[in-house]
């Protein structure tokens, strides 16, 4: 699993190692946010005998060879990316490099070894400025408004080419908006809690209408382990709560779970964000058994817990 310290892949770490499977991590630690936190997630597993952390970069291919040639794989997860829509305005090169380019080694070794399946993080950013939902897999991707938007995207063409080449069986999972336990510092219910619990001030952007689909991070996982489960030959399929929540509604549930009140900084509408997220899961219901039961007010609660045990 590639992103293996990061917040879903930690997560999806331990539920992988709770049902007895063996993962080896493959993790750069990119500086986007410190290595401390990344270590912490990856706590719980490094204590198991099934799971194996190497460290690496994904553009590195004489080390992704011999990763491969080490082992035999019944499965890859492709989690690692450079996350973010607002940096990929500031650094698109690095992003397509690491994107496009490191993705496109990864699918090069999983085909010279022949590994069966591939799970590959995409993001609900390729749909676009939409003003209309819930959005469907169906619909057109061809527009995106951000770099990083615009490499995830790539990175789904690239995995049809190599499903339509070499016959592996890939899903290409649009993930909306995920938060809970681990959530990267740089997110929104992550940025925001942090804080509220200092006393500074939160910058809301536009009118703080816009709409996510918040994803709880458990709901996700198991939409994952349920792809790593089936062969669906090649499918796009988008992973989200199906229903959207305004960022000044989770303003409101972080002041009640946190008993804090939020001072708001109203800044500009910013390049690159779309005014909503919603996704349509019918796909994933139908293909895996999809099917989100984590609340908003709850997943709020559960990560407001673990955040606390942090502190």
């Amino acid at each position: 699993m590639t992103g293996a310290a990061g917040f879903i892949g930690s997560t999806l770490v331990d539920r992988l190692l709770a049902e007895g499977r063996e993962v080896i991590g493959y993790d750069s630690f990119d500086p986007f946010y410190p290595e401390e936190q990344k270590l912490r997630n990856l706590e719980s597993a490094n204590r198991s005998s099934s799971f194996r952390l190497e460290r690496g970069d994904i553009r590195d291919a004489d080390r992704v060879r011999r990763l491969f040639d080490e082992g035999r794989f019944g499965a890859v997860v492709h989690l690692a990316a450079l996350a973010g829509v607002r940096p990929s305005l500031e650094r698109p090169a690095v992003y397509a490099d690491v994107n496009v380019h490191g993705t496109s080694l990864m699918l090069e070794e999983i085909a010279r070894h022949a590994v069966p399946q591939l799970l590959f993080a995409s993001s609900s950013s390729v749909y676009g400025e939409r003003e209309d939902g819930p959005f469907r897999e169906t619909d057109p991707v061809e527009r995106p408004i951000s770099p990083y938007a615009a490499t995830k995207r790539a990175g789904e063409l690239i995995a049809h080419s190599f499903h339509h080449a070499h016959g592996t069986s890939i899903t290409c999972a649009r993930i909306f908006t995920a938060y809970g336990p681990r959530q990267r510092p740089d997110l929104a219910i992550r940025k925001f809690a942090d804080l509220m619990l200092r006393g500074e001030k939160l910058p809301i952007f536009g009118d703080g209408e816009s709409l996510r689909d918040f994803t709880f991070v458990a709901d996700l996982v198991d939409g994952l382990v349920a792809a790593l489960d089936h062969d669906l030959g090649f499918a796009i399929l988008n992973f989200g709560a199906g229903r959207q929540v305004s960022v000044l509604e989770i303003v409101k549930l972080l002041e009640k779970a946190l008993q804090k009140t939020a001072d708001l900084d109203w800044q500009p509408a910013q390049t690159g964000d779309v005014r909503r997220t919603w996704a349509d899961i019918t796909a994933a219901r139908e293909a895996l058994g999809f099917a989100p039961t984590t609340s908003i007010e709850a997943g709020i609660e559960r990560f407001v817990d673990w955040l606390a045990g942090t502190r």
